[in-house]
């Protein structure tokens, strides 16, 4: 599907296949898309805040400097998608897997990591202001990152 730059705010797309679908700059602000399968889909630049995606498959997904402020992404899959850049502002990600996720320079201030798998991801220049690392400390105790705080995971970067 291509639905570039498409007004999608407050959708209910709960349950949809939009695998590979082409969602550059589309507007889903507070979208309902629990358990969605966005699977390769392009969500670039796209406005995801406030959307739903608990238990959503975004494997491979594009989200280049998406915003998902405040979205929940509770036991979303993540694997090997690209969010660099990406506003996670306050998200909550609690047992998301973010397994070989690409998070250079995403924004996860305020962001709940507790449970998520971020095995082999690239953390490299990640805000980690005030998150809530994988093994429930908080990074303002730990010199603000959740580096050491990954539920013995190992970044592929950005840890060092």
């Amino acid at each position: 599907a291509n639905l570039i730059g498409a007004n999608l705010q407050d959708a209910n797309l709960r349950s949809a296949n939009l695998q590979g679908a082409n969602l550059t700059n589309a507007n889903l602000y507070r979208a309902n898309l629990f358990n969605a399968d966005l699977t390769g889909a392009n969500l670039e630049n796209a406005d995801l805040t406030e959307a739903k995606l608990e238990g959503a498959w975004l494997e491979g997904a594009d989200l280049q400097n998406a915003n998902l402020e405040g979205a929940w992404l509770v036991s979303a899959v993540l694997v090997n998608a690209d969010l660099t850049n990406a506003n996670l502002f306050n998200a909550n990600l609690a047992d998301a897997d973010l397994r070989w996720a690409d998070l250079t320079g995403a924004n996860l201030t305020e962001a709940n990591l507790i449970g998520a798998d971020l095995q082999d991801a690239n953390l490299s220049g990640v805000g980690w202001e005030y998150t809530t690392c994988p093994d429930g400390t908080y990074s303002y105790y730990n010199g603000n990152t959740c580096c050491g705080h990954l539920n013995g995971t190992v970044p592929a970067a950005g840890c060092d």
